[in-house]
Protein backbone atom coordinates (compact mmCIF):
# COMPACT_ATOMS: atom_id res chain seq x y z
CA UNK A 1 0.00 0.00 0.00
CA UNK A 2 3.10 2.24 0.59
CA UNK A 3 4.66 0.93 -2.85
CA UNK A 4 5.12 4.03 -5.25
CA UNK A 5 4.93 6.68 -2.95
CA UNK A 6 7.66 9.33 -2.63
CA UNK A 7 9.26 10.21 1.12
CA UNK A 8 6.63 12.96 1.71
CA UNK A 9 3.41 10.81 0.50
CA UNK A 10 4.59 7.97 2.55
CA UNK A 11 5.57 10.70 5.81
CA UNK A 12 1.83 12.13 5.27
CA UNK A 13 0.46 9.06 5.71
CA UNK A 14 2.38 8.33 8.93
CA UNK A 15 5.15 6.08 7.77
CA UNK A 16 8.16 6.44 9.07
CA UNK A 17 11.61 4.77 8.97
CA UNK A 18 12.54 2.04 11.62
CA UNK A 19 16.02 0.67 11.44
CA UNK A 20 15.98 1.19 7.67
CA UNK A 21 12.70 -0.20 7.15
CA UNK A 22 9.31 1.64 5.72
CA UNK A 23 6.84 0.88 8.64
CA UNK A 24 3.06 2.58 8.27
CA UNK A 25 1.65 1.92 11.60
CA UNK A 26 -2.67 1.76 11.16
CA UNK A 27 -5.53 3.63 13.02
CA UNK A 28 -6.57 0.16 13.81
CA UNK A 29 -2.98 -0.98 15.53
CA UNK A 30 -1.57 -2.94 12.89
CA UNK A 31 1.66 -2.33 11.46
CA UNK A 32 1.94 -2.64 7.84
CA UNK A 33 5.69 -3.21 6.62
CA UNK A 34 4.78 -3.17 3.02
CA UNK A 35 8.34 -4.29 1.65
CA UNK A 36 7.70 -8.06 2.92
CA UNK A 37 4.06 -7.62 2.79
CA UNK A 38 4.01 -8.23 5.80
CA UNK A 39 0.69 -7.07 8.75
CA UNK A 40 1.69 -6.78 12.30
CA UNK A 41 -0.76 -7.32 15.28
CA UNK A 42 -0.12 -7.51 18.86
CA UNK A 43 -1.78 -8.95 22.04
CA UNK A 44 -4.81 -9.83 20.59
CA UNK A 45 -6.20 -11.46 23.95
CA UNK A 46 -8.64 -13.59 22.47
CA UNK A 47 -10.93 -14.95 24.95
CA UNK A 48 -10.25 -12.10 27.61
CA UNK A 49 -14.04 -12.12 27.92
CA UNK A 50 -14.32 -15.79 28.98
CA UNK A 51 -11.51 -15.99 30.48
CA UNK A 52 -12.58 -13.43 32.96
CA UNK A 53 -15.95 -14.78 33.44
CA UNK A 54 -14.58 -18.24 34.50
CA UNK A 55 -13.41 -16.42 37.07
CA UNK A 56 -16.88 -14.52 38.12
CA UNK A 57 -15.91 -11.64 36.57
CA UNK A 58 -18.74 -11.09 33.76
CA UNK A 59 -17.23 -9.37 31.41
CA UNK A 60 -19.40 -9.26 27.66
CA UNK A 61 -18.49 -12.88 25.92
CA UNK A 62 -18.08 -10.65 22.16
CA UNK A 63 -13.95 -9.47 22.56
CA UNK A 64 -12.93 -12.44 20.46
CA UNK A 65 -15.47 -11.79 17.56
CA UNK A 66 -14.87 -7.98 17.64
CA UNK A 67 -10.65 -8.41 17.36
CA UNK A 68 -11.28 -10.47 14.35
CA UNK A 69 -14.14 -8.43 12.92
CA UNK A 70 -11.62 -5.10 13.06
CA UNK A 71 -8.67 -7.45 11.91
CA UNK A 72 -10.46 -8.67 9.04
CA UNK A 73 -11.36 -4.78 8.18
CA UNK A 74 -7.54 -4.50 8.10
CA UNK A 75 -6.61 -7.09 6.16
CA UNK A 76 -9.36 -6.37 3.32
CA UNK A 77 -7.24 -3.11 3.10
CA UNK A 78 -3.76 -4.22 2.97
CA UNK A 79 -3.97 -7.69 1.63
CA UNK A 80 -1.16 -9.19 2.81
CA UNK A 81 1.15 -11.66 2.00
CA UNK A 82 1.96 -12.39 5.82
CA UNK A 83 -0.06 -11.83 9.24
CA UNK A 84 2.15 -11.92 12.60
CA UNK A 85 0.54 -12.11 15.36
CA UNK A 86 3.07 -10.99 17.60
CA UNK A 87 2.33 -13.07 21.44
CA UNK A 88 -0.38 -12.75 23.95
CA UNK A 89 -2.51 -13.54 21.27
CA UNK A 90 -5.37 -15.48 23.66
CA UNK A 91 -5.58 -14.30 27.07
CA UNK A 92 -4.34 -17.58 28.42
CA UNK A 93 -3.66 -21.29 27.66
CA UNK A 94 -7.13 -21.99 27.53
CA UNK A 95 -8.55 -19.81 25.16
CA UNK A 96 -8.24 -21.71 22.19
CA UNK A 97 -10.24 -24.33 23.75
CA UNK A 98 -13.30 -21.98 24.50
CA UNK A 99 -13.02 -20.13 20.91
CA UNK A 100 -16.65 -20.61 19.53
CA UNK A 101 -16.69 -21.86 16.06
CA UNK A 102 -17.93 -18.53 14.15
CA UNK A 103 -14.95 -17.18 15.70
CA UNK A 104 -12.73 -20.14 14.62
CA UNK A 105 -14.42 -19.97 11.31
CA UNK A 106 -13.39 -16.11 10.85
CA UNK A 107 -9.87 -16.72 11.76
CA UNK A 108 -9.76 -19.96 8.92
CA UNK A 109 -11.09 -16.98 6.78
CA UNK A 110 -8.04 -14.42 7.52
CA UNK A 111 -5.33 -17.38 7.13
CA UNK A 112 -6.71 -18.75 3.84
CA UNK A 113 -4.26 -17.44 0.76
CA UNK A 114 -1.70 -16.24 3.38
CA UNK A 115 0.89 -17.15 6.03
CA UNK A 116 -0.25 -16.71 9.10
CA UNK A 117 2.66 -16.63 11.98
CA UNK A 118 2.36 -16.79 15.80
CA UNK A 119 4.61 -15.75 18.25
CA UNK A 120 4.47 -16.87 21.76
CA UNK A 121 4.23 -14.62 24.32
CA UNK A 122 3.91 -14.42 27.90
CA UNK A 123 -0.28 -15.18 28.30
CA UNK A 124 0.09 -17.88 25.77
CA UNK A 125 3.95 -19.55 25.42
CA UNK A 126 2.16 -22.71 23.83
CA UNK A 127 1.36 -22.84 20.04
CA UNK A 128 -2.64 -22.87 19.72
CA UNK A 129 -3.41 -26.27 18.29
CA UNK A 130 -5.81 -26.99 15.58
CA UNK A 131 -6.06 -23.23 14.69
CA UNK A 132 -3.72 -23.10 11.34
CA UNK A 133 -0.59 -21.14 11.01
CA UNK A 134 3.11 -21.51 11.92
CA UNK A 135 4.66 -20.90 15.25
CA UNK A 136 7.46 -19.33 16.89
CA UNK A 137 9.30 -17.36 19.26
CA UNK A 138 10.64 -14.48 17.16
CA UNK A 139 11.07 -14.34 13.35
CA UNK A 140 13.28 -11.49 10.99
CA UNK A 141 12.14 -9.92 8.38
CA UNK A 142 14.95 -7.88 6.81
CA UNK A 143 16.51 -5.61 9.21
CA UNK A 144 13.69 -6.49 11.69
CA UNK A 145 13.28 -8.79 14.79
CA UNK A 146 9.65 -9.50 15.58
CA UNK A 147 8.85 -10.91 19.36
CA UNK A 148 6.36 -10.52 22.23
CA UNK A 149 8.28 -8.98 24.90
CA UNK A 150 11.28 -6.39 24.11
CA UNK A 151 14.69 -6.66 25.44
CA UNK A 152 16.06 -3.93 27.88
CA UNK A 153 18.76 -2.32 26.55
CA UNK A 154 19.90 -2.27 22.76
CA UNK A 155 18.28 -3.77 20.50
CA UNK A 156 17.89 -2.52 16.93
CA UNK A 157 15.37 -3.62 14.75
CA UNK A 158 13.15 -4.81 17.31
CA UNK A 159 9.21 -5.02 16.82
CA UNK A 160 7.58 -6.31 19.71
CA UNK A 161 4.44 -6.08 21.68
CA UNK A 162 4.27 -6.96 25.62
CA UNK A 163 3.75 -3.28 27.31
CA UNK A 164 0.40 -1.87 25.55
CA UNK A 165 1.50 1.73 25.12
CA UNK A 166 -0.92 4.43 25.31
CA UNK A 167 -0.22 7.93 25.27
CA UNK A 168 -2.02 10.91 26.78
CA UNK A 169 -1.46 14.29 25.19
CA UNK A 170 -3.12 17.73 25.48
CA UNK A 171 -6.11 18.19 23.49
CA UNK A 172 -8.69 21.40 22.77
CA UNK A 173 -11.50 19.76 24.46
CA UNK A 174 -9.37 18.78 27.77
CA UNK A 175 -6.55 15.41 27.75
CA UNK A 176 -6.80 12.37 25.56
CA UNK A 177 -5.43 8.94 26.13
CA UNK A 178 -4.77 6.87 23.55
CA UNK A 179 -3.27 3.40 21.93
CA UNK A 180 0.00 4.47 20.55
CA UNK A 181 3.40 3.04 18.57
CA UNK A 182 6.74 4.43 20.59
CA UNK A 183 9.54 3.91 18.53
CA UNK A 184 12.32 6.02 18.01
CA UNK A 185 13.05 4.83 14.90
CA UNK A 186 15.50 1.71 16.13
CA UNK A 187 13.00 -0.44 17.85
CA UNK A 188 9.17 0.08 17.77
CA UNK A 189 6.81 -1.10 20.47
CA UNK A 190 3.64 -2.03 19.30
CA UNK A 191 -0.10 -0.97 21.20
CA UNK A 192 -2.45 -3.77 22.13
CA UNK A 193 -5.09 -5.09 18.95
CA UNK A 194 -7.64 -6.87 21.32
CA UNK A 195 -10.56 -5.18 22.14
CA UNK A 196 -10.75 -5.62 26.30
CA UNK A 197 -6.56 -5.14 26.02
CA UNK A 198 -5.62 -2.19 28.24
CA UNK A 199 -2.85 0.32 28.14
CA UNK A 200 0.58 1.32 30.15
CA UNK A 201 1.07 5.25 29.83
CA UNK A 202 4.81 5.53 27.99
CA UNK A 203 5.81 7.80 30.41
CA UNK A 204 5.80 4.90 32.54
CA UNK A 205 9.17 3.23 33.79
CA UNK A 206 8.71 0.09 32.49
CA UNK A 207 9.49 2.02 28.80
CA UNK A 208 12.95 3.79 30.45
CA UNK A 209 14.93 1.09 29.67
CA UNK A 210 14.42 0.16 25.70
CA UNK A 211 14.72 3.89 25.37
CA UNK A 212 17.38 5.49 27.47
CA UNK A 213 19.06 7.57 24.34
CA UNK A 214 16.60 8.76 21.90
CA UNK A 215 14.23 11.07 21.29
CA UNK A 216 10.56 8.63 21.39
CA UNK A 217 7.56 9.40 19.01
CA UNK A 218 4.19 8.37 20.12
CA UNK A 219 2.31 7.48 16.74
CA UNK A 220 -0.89 7.94 18.47
CA UNK A 221 -4.16 6.21 17.05
CA UNK A 222 -6.69 9.24 16.24
CA UNK A 223 -10.46 8.55 14.85
CA UNK A 224 -9.26 8.30 11.09
CA UNK A 225 -5.18 9.01 11.03
CA UNK A 226 -2.20 8.83 12.86
CA UNK A 227 -0.51 11.62 15.00
CA UNK A 228 3.08 11.68 15.82
CA UNK A 229 3.45 13.63 18.90
CA UNK A 230 7.00 13.63 20.70
CA UNK A 231 7.54 11.43 24.12
CA UNK A 232 8.57 14.93 25.47
CA UNK A 233 4.70 16.37 25.25
CA UNK A 234 3.10 13.06 26.38
CA UNK A 235 1.20 13.64 29.98
CA UNK A 236 1.64 11.31 32.64
CA UNK A 237 -1.55 9.47 34.11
Amino acid sequence: MTAGMDDQQRAAKGCFALHGEAALPDVSGALWLADHGALVVSDLHFEKGSAYARRGVMLPPYDTAATLGRLADVVARFSPRVIVALGDSFHDGGGPARMGDADRAALRALQQGREWIWISGNHDPEPPEDLGGLCASEIRLGGLTLRHEPQAGASPGEVAGHLHPVARVSAPAGTLRRRCFASDGVRCVMPAFGAFAGGLNIRDEAFAPLFAQAPVIAHVMGRSRIYAVSMARCLGD
